[in-house]
């Protein structure tokens, strides 16, 4: 997004505006459903905070990055937008992205809110300078794991790629289920063609398959080599990193993509403000939001609050997260200290286990919440 040339003078310095930097996927290998749909709710939520009178009268302008799931990449986004004097930097939805953008905000004195990444570890030591939305790994993960359980699933298969993300995710559903009679077997996405995995599934005697790898490939590969395999018929397919959300998996995979649970955060029923976003994220999406879009309108919304009552030196809005209290679109949002978290961490979003239902692909179904 271009910058417009700013008025000189008094008037000019009065109306320049506040710029907030906004990193996106919107490129491969970045995952670019998520990315469209965080952007989307980015740009909405601007839209409204200046169309009711934006921070004490300068309009909030985003200055947006593509950081195509490339953690060197975003970083050097970040020392651009610092150069660029941004206020605060927000967004993200890849994890290990997000970590690199933590690392270098807080290097630089930069606040950065991260939107969608949920890594537990977003910083190596404790930051006064990132906050997040998202809820932490551990705590949506093990939700999963709860759901596995609930559903009589114990022998778990774990298709993977290596990732700390995916790495952690596993020893996650490891560490929940083992003490609850669950086993974890890990299979190589990168050793094991789609027939060699069915084979293994079928030798474990798995009873659920958790695709812990990037989309489209090899997921949709995986998926319809699992669905037109007749030993597997009873196997639950799951996402829990909430490949089924989004409408291009729907359109890849059909039918063979419904019945597949994830994790997705968002309320069983959502209130009016969620329901006014939502109708709005839709027009502008042209399809249903995904909880990735309300979590991009719930960041600029939190942050053009923290911008109109703490002001726009960055110090100043690092030293808010504790003070924020914002009707989101999910939920009244604060920040607080949680164990095991070195980011200012909203506790909890809500988070559910959900489905597109088989007779009904484009329907959700909630089958589970944490």
């Amino acid at each position: 997004m271009n910058t417009p040339a700013s008025p000189s003078g008094a008037e000019g310095a009065e109306q320049a505006p506040v710029r907030l930097g906004a990193l996106v996927p919107l490129t491969r290998p970045g995952w670019v459903g998520a990315g469209r749909h965080l952007l989307a709710g980015l740009e909405l939520a601007v839209q409204e905070v200046n169309g009711t009178g934006g921070i004490d009268g300068r309009p909030l302008e985003l200055a947006v990055r593509d950081t195509a799931a490339d953690p060197e990449r975003a970083a050097a986004a970040v020392d651009e937008l610092a150069a660029l004097g941004v206020a605060a930097v927000v967004g993200e939805y890849h994890s290990v992205v997000a970590r690199a953008v933590a690392a270098r905000a807080d290097a630089l004195g930069v606040p950065y809110l991260c939107s969608s990444a949920v890594l537990d570890a977003l910083t190596e030591e404790p930051t006064e300078w990132v906050a997040r939305l998202a809820p932490a790994q551990s705590h949506g993960w093990r939700t999963y794991a709860d759901f596995l359980l609930a559903a009589g699933r114990r022998r778990i298969a774990v298709v993977t790629q290596p990732s700390v993300y995916w790495a952690t995710g596993t020893r996650l559903l490891r560490d929940h289920l083992a003490p609850r009679g669950g086993t974890v077997v890990e299979l190589d996405a990168n050793g094991l063609t789609p027939e060699a995995l069915c084979d293994a599934l079928v030798g474990h005697g798995a009873t659920a398959l958790l695709l812990l790898v990037g989309h489209p490939e090899p997921a949709v590969p995986i998926v319809r080599a699992v669905r037109s395999d007749p030993r597997l018929a009873e196997l639950l397919v799951g996402a829990p990193a909430g490949q089924p959300e989004f409408a291009e998996w729907a359109g890849l995979l059909g039918r063979d993509g419904a019945g597949i649970p994830f994790l997705r955060y968002l309320p069983d029923r959502p209130g009016p403000l969620g329901e006014r976003v939502g109708k709005e994220l839709r027009e502008r999406l042209g399809e249903a939001p995904s909880f990735v879009a309300f979590e991009g309108w719930d960041s600029v919304t939190v942050l053009a609050e923290v911008l109109r009552a703490h002001g726009t030196a960055r110090s100043a809005v690092a030293g808010a997260w504790p003070h924020v209290a914002v009707e989101g679109t999910r939920g009244p949002i604060r920040f607080s200290r949680t164990a095991g978290i070195g980011v200012w961490q909203w506790a909890w979003p809500p988070v559910q286990v959900a489905d597109r239902d088989p007779a009904e692909p484009d329907r959700f179904r909630i089958l589970h919440t944490g």
